[in-house]
C-alpha cells in the first residue's frame, strides 16, 4: 500500500508541475474530437452564406485573381440583394494588374514614340481605375477586408482602428502578437467598414483546427478576426446602432492563465462568447452544410432580385475552395473544408450560443478525479477478488468517462478523462499485483465454502455483504407477484425459435427492470412467466404498495411496447401482447432451497400459491391485475375495484379478489369514486340476492366506467348475477 500511495503522490505532483508526459496531449485531442464526432454542434438555419470561388467559377470566369471590377460586382450584388454585410477571406494587398491605368503605364514605358500606342495609353489612362471602382462599391455597404500575419514580410499596415473596448487589465498583453500584417491596399481599407484577421492555425501535432484566435494584438490595440468583425457590422446594419466588442479581463489563477490576467468575458451586442486566456475560441463544429455555399459565378450571373431570397438578411463571406488556392483545412469532425467554412462556423456558433470551454477549475477537477480514483482503488481493491476488482476498475473508468461525457454533452465543458483514467490504470495495476496473492486465497475459500450451497449470483452478494442473507429458511411477511404472457402458445406457434427468444428478451428485460426499480427481487423465469417477491432478503417498506405500483408500470410498459410495435407483430398479423399479473401478501418461507449440490434463494408457502392462482384468474375475470384481500387492505391509496369471490385452485372456499385499476390519482378522481360506490352497491345487491337491482346497478356501472372498465364490469356483473 505504501508503494501505491507513493505512486499516486508522484503522479499528482507531476500533474501540478505540468510535467506529465506530453503523450497525454494528443490523447486528449483524440477524446475531445471523438466527443464532437459523436455529438456535433446542431446545424439548422444559418445566418451565413459562403460565396465560393470554386473550380466551376474559375472555369467560367478565368484564372484567379479576378479583376477588381468583378469583385466589385459581387459587392454590388450583395448590397442590392439585401445582405447585411460581406467579408473577404483574403487580402487585396497589390494593385489590380488588369486596371486600365496600369496597362496604360506599361504601354508607355515599353513603346515610347509609337503614336498609336500613345493615344491608346492616353485613352486607357482616362478610364476608371479597377481598384477605385472596387473601393466605390465597398463604401456602399458594410464590408470587412481580411488581413493575415506578415511576420518576415513587408508590413502593409492597418488603417482603421477596430471597435474593441476592454475593461480591466491590458488586453493586448494577453493576446497573440502580430509582428506584421499583410493587408489590403490603403484606399480599399479606407473605404471598408472593418478589417479582420483571417489566419487559422492548426494543432502542432496533426494540423487539425480546434481553436481560433478571435482577437490579435497589433500596434497597441486588439484586432478582431474576420468572422466576429463581420458579425459586429451585420448587427450594426440590422439595428442601425453602433456596436463595439466589450472584453473584460481580470486577475486569475487557473490552469489556462497561469496565474496572470485572463479574459473573463467577451461580447458584442447581445452575443457573448467564452475565450481562452489568450483570446481564442474553442471550436464546436457542426456538420458541413453545403446548402449555404453559393458559387461565385452564380452570384455574378444572377440578378439581385433573383438573389434576394437567398441573400437577404444574410452575412456573406467570400472565400475559395478551389484546390489550386490551397485553403483547405481539417476540422475535429475529420472533415476537410475550405478555411472560409471555419469562419462561417464561428459566426454560427456565436449566434447559436453553443460553445466549448475548458474552465479554470477543470485542472483541479481532473486532479481530484485521479485522487479520488486512487483512494477508491487503494481502499477497496485489497478486499476484492480479481473479478470484482476488474469490475471496480471498469466502473471507475466508466464513471470518469461518463463525467467527462456528461460535462461535454450537457454543458460544453472539456474535462480531460485521459489523465484520471491513465493514472487510475497504473495505480490499479500495481495495487492488484501486490494484493493478488493474499486476497485471492481468501476469496477462493469463500467461493469453495458456499459454492455448493448458494447460487453463483448469491455467492457474489454474500461476498459483498455477507450479513445481508440468511443461510437458513425464515418466515417473513412478503408480497409475491406472478406475471404471465397471454396467448403465448399462439405466439410461439407463429414465430421461429430465434424470433421467440428475441421476443421474450425484448419483453421480459424491461419488465424485469421495472420490478427491480420498485425494489422487487426476481425469483425466477418460468418460460413466459416471471416470479418476483418483495421484502427479502432485505427489508422493503410498504412492499404491498410497491408491488402494486410495479404492476401498474408493467401494464403501461407493455402498452408502450405495443404502440411502438417493438416486437414486429403487426407485420406478422399477431395481436398485441397482453400480460396477466397476480399479487398476494402474507407469510412466506424464504431461504436457500434446492438440492445438496445446488441451492437457490427462493420462497414457498400459501402466499406464493395464491399469487400464482390470481395471475391465472385474470383470464377469467377479464382484468390484467388481480390482488388478494391482504394486498388490497395495505395499499388502499390506490384505485381498486371489487372483482368478486373466486374459487382459486387449491384453496377451499371462495377468495375475495380485487382488480387494481390505477394509481392514487385515479383513486381520488370523482369519476372513479362514483364508479366504486356504484359497484359496491351492485355487489351488495348480488349478495342480498336482489337480481333485478344488481342488474340495474351493473348497467349504471357500465355507464360510469370509461373505456376498458366497461367490459370488465359487465363481465363481473353478469357472472355474479348468474351465480346468485
Amino acid at each position: 500500500m505504501v508503494i501505491t500511495i507513493s505512486l499516486t503522490v508522484l503522479m499528482l505532483s507531476l500533474y501540478v508541475l505540468r510535467t506529465w508526459p506530453q503523450i497525454i496531449a494528443p490523447l486528449q485531442n483524440i477524446v475531445f474530437d471523438t466527443y464532437q464526432q459523436i455529438k456535433p454542434r446542431p446545424g439548422g438555419d444559418s445566418a451565413v452564406i459562403v460565396i465560393d470561388v470554386d473550380e466551376s467559377s474559375i472555369a467560367k470566369l478565368g484564372q484567379w485573381p479576378w479583376p477588381r471590377t468583378t469583385i466589385a460586382t459581387l459587392v454590388d450584388k450583395a448590397r442590392d440583394s439585401g445582405a447585411l454585410a460581406i467579408g473577404f477571406d483574403m487580402a487585396f494587398s497589390e494593385p489590380d494588374r488588369t486596371s486600365p491605368r496600369r496597362i496604360a503605364k506599361e504601354l508607355v514605358s515599353r513603346n515610347s514614340g509609337n503614336t498609336d500606342l500613345a493615344e491608346l495609353s492616353r485613352m486607357l489612362a482616362q478610364m476608371p481605375d479597377n481598384d477605385e471602382q472596387f473601393a466605390s462599391s465597398i463604401k456602399t455597404m458594410p464590408v470587412v477586408l481580411g488581413f493575415f500575419n506578415g511576420e518576415g514580410k513587408a508590413d502593409s499596415g492597418l488603417v482603421k482602428k477596430p471597435g474593441v473596448v476592454w475593461l480591466g487589465e491590458d488586453l493586448t498583453r494577453l493576446l497573440p502578437p502580430q509582428r506584421g500584417v499583410i493587408s489590403s491596399l490603403e484606399q480599399l481599407q479606407e473605404a471598408a467598414a472593418g478589417a479582420g484577421a483571417i489566419s487559422l492555425s492548426g494543432d502542432r501535432t496533426d494540423e487539425v483546427i480546434r481553436e481560433v484566435p478571435l482577437f490579435n494584438a497589433y500596434e497597441g490595440t486588439a484586432w478582431p478576426s474576420l468572422s466576429i468583425e463581420l458579425l459586429r457590422l451585420a448587427i450594426e446594419n440590422a439595428t442601425g446602432e453602433p456596436q463595439s466588442f466589450i472584453i473584460k479581463t481580470s486577475e486569475a489563477s487557473g490552469e489556462a492563465s497561469g496565474g496572470v490576467a485572463a479574459i473573463t468575458e467577451a461580447r458584442v451586442a447581445n452575443f457573448s462568447f467564452p475565450l481562452t486566456a489568450d483570446g481564442k475560441l474553442k471550436l464546436y463544429f457542426a456538420r458541413q452544410d453545403t446548402s449555404r455555399v453559393v458559387p461565385a459565378h452564380h452570384v455574378l450571373a444572377t440578378s439581385a432580385d433573383e438573389l434576394r431570397p437567398e441573400l437577404e438578411g444574410k452575412i456573406l463571406i467570400v472565400g475559395t475552395s478551389a484546390s489550386g488556392l490551397r485553403d483547405i483545412r481539417t476540422t475535429a469532425l475529420r472533415e476537410t473544408v475550405p478555411g472560409v467554412e471555419i469562419h462561417a462556423q464561428i459566426i454560427d456558433q456565436i449566434m447559436q450560443g453553443t460553445f466549448l470551454s475548458r474552465p479554470d477549475w477543470a485542472f483541479g477537477m481532473e486532479w481530484l478525479l485521479l485522487a479520488v480514483t486512487a483512494l477508491i482503488i487503494i481502499l477497496l481493491v485489497p478486499f476484492m477478488g480479481p473479478a470484482m476488482a476488474a469490475m471496480l476498475g471498469a466502473s471507475i473508468v466508466a464513471a470518469v468517462a461518463a463525467i467527462s461525457w456528461y460535462a461535454f454533452s450537457r454543458h460544453g465543458l472539456l474535462l480531460d478523462p485521459v489523465f484520471p483514467m491513465a493514472g487510475g490504470l497504473l495505480i490499479y495495476s500495481l495495487t492488484t499485483l501486490m494484493v493478488y496473492a493474499s486476497t485471492e486465497r481468501e476469496k477462493r475459500y469463500i467461493r469453495n465454502a458456499f459454492g455448493h450451497y448458494l447460487a453463483p449470483d448469491l455467492v457474489a452478494r454474500l461476498e459483498a455483504a455477507p450479513d445481508s442473507l440468511s443461510l437458513g429458511g425464515e418466515v417473513r411477511d412478503m408480497t409475491l407477484m406472478f406475471l404471465d404472457i397471454r396467448g403465448f402458445t399462439q405466439i410461439s406457434e407463429r414465430l421461429t425459435p430465434e424470433e421467440l427468444v428475441s421476443f421474450l428478451n425484448a419483453l421480459l428485460s424491461p419488465l424485469s427492470e421495472i420490478i427491480q426499480e420498485h425494489e422487487g427481487a426476481i425469483d425466477k423465469y418460468i418460460g413466459d412467466s416471471i416470479m418476483a417477491f418483495w421484502n427479502a432478503p432485505l427489508d422493503v417498506d410498504d412492499h404491498p404498495l410497491k408491488a402494486c405500483r410495479a404492476a401498474l408500470a408493467l401494464i403501461e410498459k407493455v402498452e408502450e411496447l405495443n404502440a411502438r410495435d417493438s416486437f414486429g407483430f403487426k407485420s406478422k398479423d399477431l395481436p398485441p401482447v397482453a400480460i396477466g399479473v397476480g399479487i398476494s401478501t402474507g407469510d412466506g418461507c424464504v431461504g436457500n432451497m434446492g438440492s445438496s449440490r445446488r441451492f437457490d434463494y427462493s420462497v414457498v408457502g400459501d402466499t406464493v400459491n395464491i399469487a400464482a392462482r390470481l395471475e391465472s384468474a385474470t383470464k377469467e375475470v377479464g382484468w390484467p391485475i388481480l390482488v388478494s384481500r391482504e394486498t388490497h387492505d395495505r395499499s388502499m391509496q390506490l384505485a381498486f375495484l371489487h372483482a368478486g369471490r373466486l374459487n382459486l385452485k387449491g384453496k377451499t372456499g371462495a377468495q375475495e379478489v380485487f382488480a387494481l385499476a390505477g394509481d392514487s390519482e385515479t383513486a381520488s378522481s370523482q369519476e372513479f369514486v362514483r364508479l366504486r360506490e356504484a359497484q359496491d352497491q351492485m355487489w351488495q345487491a348480488i349478495e342480498n340476492g336482489n337480481t333485478e337491482e344488481a342488474h340495474q346497478l351493473g348497467e349504471a356501472c357500465s355507464r360510469l366506467a370509461p373505456g376498458r372498465f366497461q367490459a370488465f364490469l359487465q363481465r363481473l356483473s353478469s357472472s355474479e348475477q348468474s351465480r346468485s
